[in-house]
């Protein structure tokens, strides 16, 4: 069963720049790449660290078993990490001298990481591991001054998620403005139009984009906020409005666990990763409960893609997913790079996408099953967006500064002044 992400505890990148420099063991810091291959190496034990519940069962099995049978002499362990805290943690493993070999990274974690050299190059595989054939957003939050570190492992687009025994038969809105009629109209005393917690600046990206606003763009060499273009003013306006007229989230909690209030019957949207569907479809008695047997049956539980403002087209939403690389300080790099390309198999990437995963390589699309959470994932994933490819994005998000933002919406003060505020937090992060 997988849970939706926490956020990560975002360590500066600076910091994290240093302590690479400072680590003393005897790589290069990122700057060589893959040499020979796995039969030129020692047989030895491959620690590939993966990240939360969303890689499935299946797929482990199939890696380890895969990569053993292919590497006589060799084992491959599968060490899980919790996405709490994960960039700490990855901070201090990856400078020292008990570094794993393969690694899981948030997509909007990546940049931080490829900047700072913690990554083995991988510009000369990049062909052999997919070329113009891996999804092009995950190969930009992986790579770093025209080097690539960080190989795409799967997308997760952000849908809209609902329960036909809340919606009842309220059609599947195509516009933008009529997603956002539906969230009124769905909205009661007791029911959220759309669930919309003030922390969840994520999820709330899309109403931003959807009317053309960004969080920031490269101007020359300095980036400039975008969240106090009319634009974006006029996204934030709207979604001032759904949280603080359709929504019964508090303006103070974040997106964890929404499957609790979403199985109370309280939510009628649901804007979130697409993996959520498995906490919401989680048996009563499961350790983290869901409610497969009302809210989350199989015949209630389905989803969408945002539209835009057009009808026929999608609202852009934050791509969701990771990237996989291999520690500058791996001890078993060429055995690393075996499983990496295990990985990068239409095998186990139509495992991952069997289970509602965007698969790494476009082409694979195709492997994704015909049911309603992957039409709209696949379609929420061709409009989706990234965070700025800035190295010290990461240290915007450890700030705080979109919570505090958002949250200030939620509570009703000023858009406009919010959003300058913000702006003028950003500027100054992203150019200092």
């Amino acid at each position: 069963m997988r849970r939706t992400r926490i956020t990560a505890a975002l360590a500066s990148s600076t910091t994290l720049v240093l302590a690479l420099a400072a680590c003393g063991s005897g790589t290069d810091g990122g700057t060589g790449g893959v040499d020979g291959d796995a039969g030129d190496a020692p047989a030895g034990d491959v620690r590939v660290w993966l990240v939360g519940t969303d890689t499935p069962d299946e797929a482990r099995e199939y890696l380890k078993t895969t990569f053993e049978e292919q590497n006589p002499g060799s084992t491959l362990t599968i060490e899980e990490q919790s996405w709490t805290g994960l960039v700490d943690k990855y901070m201090t493993a990856l400078t020292g001298s008990d570094s794993p070999d393969l690694v899981e990274i948030g997509n909007t974690q990546a940049p931080a990481f490829t900047s700072a050299g913690a990554f083995l190059d991988l510009t000369d595989r990049y062909e052999e591991l997919g070329g113009d054939d891996l999804l092009p957003g995950f190969v930009e939050s992986g790579s770093y001054d025209g080097k690539f570190y960080a190989a795409p492992y799967y997308s997760g687009a952000r849908v809209v998620v609902h329960s036909t025994d809340v919606t009842g038969d309220t059609p599947v809105p195509t516009t933008w403005d009529e997603y956002l009629q539906n969230i009124a109209d769905l909205s009661s005393d007791t029911v959220s139009g759309l669930h919309t917690p003030g922390k969840d600046w994520r999820n709330s990206l899309a109403f931003v984009w959807a009317n053309g606003g960004e969080i920031a763009t490269l101007e020359g060499d300095r980036w400039k906020g975008g969240f106090s273009s009319p634009e974006s003013i006029a996204g934030l306006e709207q979604l001032q409005e759904v949280m603080t007229q359709h929504n019964h989230a508090p303006a103070d909690v974040d997106e964890t666990d929404p499957q609790v209030p979403f199985c109370a019957g309280e939510v009628a949207y649901l804007a979130a990763p697409s993996w959520v569907r498995w906490s919401i479809a989680a048996p009563e008695d499961a350790e983290a409960p869901g409610c497969a047997s009302t809210y989350g049956a199989e015949d209630a539980l389905s989803a969408f893609a945002i539209p835009g403002q057009t009808e026929g087209e999608y609202a852009p939403v934050l791509a969701g997913g990771s990237n996989i690389a291999i520690p500058a300080n791996a001890p078993n790099p060429e055995l690393a790079y075996e499983a990496l390309k295990i990985i990068l198999s239409d095998e186990y990437q139509q495992i991952l996408a069997t289970n509602g995963l965007v698969p790494a390589k476009v082409s694979q699309a195709q492997l994704l099953p015909d049911d309603a959470f992957s039409q709209a994932s696949a379609a929420a994933a061709a409009a989706a967006k990234l965070t700025p490819a800035s190295p010290k994005w990461a240290d915007v998000e450890a700030s705080g500064v979109l919570e505090d933002s958002f949250v200030k919406i939620a509570q009703g003060q000023d858009v406009t002044e919010v959003a300058a505020s913000l702006d003028a937090a950003i500027e100054a992060t992203l150019n200092g």
